[in-house]
């Protein structure tokens, strides 16, 4: 018992003892809470690494015997990821548990603090009782000893007197003080007792909660190695399951050419007549086409020997090529077995007759004609609709609108262009991101991420004039790549075709409307003709997002209001894996609205205190893995306020990146007459918010 340990000692400093191993108890509930906090970090680390790795077993040849095999391997982990992600939830519950129990602990150690003042005041009594009484006794031996020195070296009786006062003085003092401390200690003993046995209770119950929150730790990690080891015994079965036979019976099945073996085939005598009518006869040959574009006459067919006269070649408006004459065109004669006829060499040969009219200005036909506010209506003020069913919490996210406008930059070609038609003509591209998200508490499940982007190409100026100067200038044509982690894809219509029958799914192939382009890079021109370069809008896209790992940083923050004080805590870290390739976030801002009344503010590290609108702002270095702690830390301050409580508000994060993408999404050019001068990437924070 601790009434039995506690309550002896030469300075009677038991109470101290037994005060500051409760005041213990609170750092090791908050360490505990380190603890469990950090356990999610590696969970969640890991449940991600399980997470690509089902990905990349999905990316692997399907081809082949072995291909089902990856289906079984994908399964698995990503099972095994939602196994460490279900012990990151339960792990996350446990920390708030945590932190509920330190602010209940902190207020039991406030009341017992104001119930065992009674007893501080009787230790402080014992004590200062004890060292006058030490004191007296001192004094007393030392004027007694006088006294019995002056009596041996025969001083006189008026010496003598006076000495006897003074030890009559010393004696009852220090027989008062005896009398006081045996009073003094009385009290003491009973109220350290009483005091003693709270301590001693409040610690039993202290070492069972937390007892209670090891075990809950415990459970839930133990629950976790369970259903592994089932994930385990499931994917050895499986394999057991998949034998050789069936295997090879999936890829007859589905591979499989016929079972059917081919028929004989007999001799037939030639029938010269049949032959020699079938191989004269004119063959059709089926025009080829791309998507997007409108389907021209076959002028090689000879069903047919009129134009239409609506018909246009390389995108030139109509009547931009003078009518063909058929009637008079070299049809090739063929012989009995249906090759042709070489005409003898002093025959004069037929020819073509082309005409060329001259572009009449100002002739375009309006669906070539493409302004700056038909562009914002068709790619600007698109809205997004959810892919899932993004929440209550879906109001706080913007819908899809462009948060940053940055041009794609001058070519790194010679501007304006001076080469000639048939050298590259030097473009630029820019993909723009916005990465908008939401975190609530420290639960990584309820963080919603919306992430957009805006894919931009960037002419030089004199490419205009190589532009209108040619008749059919080159199609530019690209390959948008890693296609696959996009949710939806919007181009321009007015200006881009795509193929949306390809059956790669990582990939898609666009090409632009050259007669389109070249109106709006010349209207633009003439709008701006002193511009080094002009941008084009040509798609926008949202980016498929995997919640809480999709963002570049994760964000908890945790607020304690009290009636004259607030404190606030903001955890972030640095998330590499959520861009492409891996960054710093420069610029890093947190704005944090405080009311109650601050009349002042202490800060871990130093931010801004703005008093007119109440908010308190962190300007922070780059955050990237070479920072400290690879990019992790907190954010710390201390309001004390002259109208509180505070109410927890929501917090605004800022940030921006140069060189990298959120999609991994990319470009390359398809085809000759083009070269890729600039690549540039960025995002940056749309709406970056955090509650408690």
């Amino acid at each position: 018992l601790f009434c039995l340990y506690f309550l002896q000692g030469e300075k009677n400093n038991g109470f101290d003892v037994l005060y500051h191993n409760m005041k213990h108890g609170q750092i090791s509930s908050k360490e505990l809470s380190d603890f469990i906090r950090e356990r999610v970090t590696i969970e969640e680390t890991y449940s991600r690494s399980m997470s690509k790795l089902a990905k990349s077993a999905s990316n692997f040849s399907q081809l082949g015997t072995f291909a089902p095999i990856w289906d079984v391997f994908k399964v698995s982990t990503e099972k095994l990821a939602s196994c460490h992600m279900e012990l990151v939830r339960k792990l996350q519950e446990l920390i708030k548990e945590v932190q509920k129990y330190v602010d209940e602990q902190a207020k039991a150690h406030k009341k017992t603090k104001e119930e065992v003042a009674s007893t501080l005041e009787a230790v402080q009594n014992i004590q200062s009782v004890s060292q006058a009484l030490q004191k007296s006794k001192e004094n007393y031996n030392s004027k007694t000893l006088e006294q019995e020195r002056m009596r041996k070296e025969g001083a006189t009786q008026r010496d003598l007197d006076k000495t006897g006062v003074k030890v009559k003085k010393a004696t009852e003092v220090y027989k008062s003080f005896v009398e006081k401390y045996a009073t003094t200690k009385t009290e003491f003993e009973q109220k350290m007792a009483e005091t003693a046995q709270k301590f001693q209770d409040i610690e039993e119950s202290h070492i069972l909660h937390m007892k209670e929150i090891i075990q809950s730790y415990s459970c839930s990690v133990e629950d976790t190695h369970k259903q592994i080891e089932e994930l385990h015994q499931e994917f050895v079965n499986n394999m057991e399951n998949t034998s050789v036979e069936s295997l090879i019976q999936k890829l007859a099945e589905s591979k499989g050419t016929g079972k059917e073996r081919p028929g004989p085939i007999e001799f037939e005598e030639c029938n010269v007549s049949t032959v020699a009518t079938e191989a004269a006869k004119p063959r059709k040959r089926k025009p080829f086409t791309i998507p997007g574009r409108r389907k021209d006459k076959d002028t090689d067919s000879t069903e047919s020997t009129e134009v239409e006269a609506t018909n246009t070649a390389n995108g030139a408006p109509p009547d931009f090529y003078g009518s063909i004459d058929f009637q008079n065109a070299n049809v090739p004669q063929v012989d009995e077995e249906g090759f042709c006829i070489r005409p003898e060499e002093e025959d004069e040969r037929r020819k073509f007759h082309v005409e060329i009219k001259p572009v009449q200005p100002n002739n375009g036909t309006h669906q070539h004609k493409a302004t700056i506010d038909e562009l914002k209506a068709s790619i600007g003020n698109i809205t997004l609709s959810p892919s899932a069913t993004d929440d209550v919490f879906v109001g706080k996210l913007p819908t899809f609108e462009k948060r940053c406008e940055t041009p794609a930059g001058t070519s790194r070609g010679p501007s304006p262009v001076t080469l000639a038609s048939q050298d590259a003509l030097p473009i630029a591209v820019a993909f723009t991101e916005s990465v908008n998200a939401y975190f609530k508490g420290a639960d990584p499940s309820k963080c919603i991420v919306k992430i957009t982007g805006d894919m931009t190409l960037s002419f030089p100026s004199g490419i205009i004039k190589i532009f209108t100067s040619s008749p059919s200038p080159a199609v530019l044509s690209f390959k948008l790549k890693n296609t696959s982690k996009l949710e939806q894809i919007l181009p321009n219509q007015h200006l881009l075709h795509s193929d949306s029958s390809q059956s790669d799914t990582n990939t898609r192939d666009f090409w632009l409307n050259m007669p389109a382009l070249t109106a709006y890079l010349r209207k633009n021109s003439e709008q701006n003709p002193t511009s080094s370069y002009y941008n084009v809008d040509v798609l926008k896209y949202q980016v498929c997002s995997n919640g809480i790992q999709s963002t570049p940083l994760n964000l908890a923050v945790y607020w304690k209001c009290g009636p004259t004080t607030t404190d606030l805590r903001v955890d972030y870290r640095y998330n590499p894996e959520a861009m492409q390739p891996h960054g710093p976030l420069s610029s890093v801002q947190v704005l944090v609205p405080v009311n109650g009344g601050v009349t002042n503010m202490q800060s871990i590290p130093n931010a801004i205190w703005n008093a007119d609108q109440n908010k308190s702002l962190w300007k922070l270095n780059d955050i990237s893995e070479k920072s400290e702690n690879e990019g992790s830390g907190s954010l710390r301050a201390k309001f004390e306020l002259s109208d509180g409580p505070s109410i927890p508000a929501t917090l605004a994060v800022q940030f921006f990146n140069e060189g990298s993408t959120l999609s991994g999404v990319d470009m390359e050019l398809v085809g000759s007459g083009y070269r890729l001068s600039l690549n540039k990437k960025r995002f940056a924070s749309g709406r970056y918010m955090a509650d408690c």
